[in-house]
């Protein structure tokens, strides 16, 4: 990963594996269809409206930040994606998972279904399209899975093995099932293990994370 020169228009684009591979077949398989765009290098807290230059250098802070390298990790970049909102809406989305913090013993399970407020005009809504769910660190559960979403891609992500030294994993789901772990030598001298839960409104971009601990029982 890099940062880009912001002194002309750049657009870096590169594709994913899946998309590499479509384009390789030659058949005309590989169609854009859809793009989303976000914000993620931005810090609206630069914005001065006391600059001592004038209305126009409010936003020069911000107009000579760096911008991001693209990469096909979406759970590591367009993490603030922007959205399409109905007009009229005078709410942004938030997320209601039903938890402030998630505290499991051992081999202990839990449910989450989110639900999304604000959106659609609703007060209370599920998302078709399901949530993106993130734990940081999946050594410590012994099941981490997403149901409800049957797309190839919640599919690949709900079946997909964590190697090497990423030790993060995602899933897509309209509920997240998570279990943890029975393995005692990862807590060592502790009687704690500590992670997060990242879960995202795949059509409303709505985000909210929050403390998961486990606790040594054996």
């Amino acid at each position: 990963m890099g940062y880009l020169d912001n002194s002309v228009v750049t657009v870096d684009a590169i594709l994913t594996k899946k998309g590499r591979e479509l384009l390789a077949r030659g058949d005309g398989s590989f169609k854009i269809t859809q793009f989303a765009l976000s914000d993620d290098e931005i810090d609206y807290t630069l914005y001065n409206p006391a600059h001592p230059s004038g209305s126009a250098l409010y936003g020069e802070a911000i107009e000579n930040m760096p911008l991001l390298e693209a990469f096909p990790d979406e759970t590591q970049i367009m993490k603030y994606k922007l959205t399409t909102l109905p007009r009229g809406t005078s709410k942004l989305p938030v997320l209601d998972i039903g938890f402030s913090s998630i505290s499991l013993k051992q081999g202990a399970s839990v449910a989450v279904t989110p639900q999304t407020l604000n959106y659609l005009g609703s007060t209370t809504i599920f998302e078709t399209e399901g949530y993106t769910a993130t734990v940081a660190d999946i050594r410590v559960l012994n099941t981490f899975t997403g149901v409800g979403v049957t797309t190839e891609e919640a599919e690949k992500l709900n079946t997909s093995t964590t190697i090497g030294t990423n030790v993060s994993k995602t899933v897509i789901g309209t509920s997240i099932n998570l279990t943890a772990t029975s393995v005692n030598t990862l807590f060592g001298s502790r009687t704690q293990l500590n992670t997060t839960l990242t879960v995202i409104g795949r059509g409303s971009g709505a985000r909210i994370t929050i403390p998961v601990t486990i606790t040594k029982t054996n």
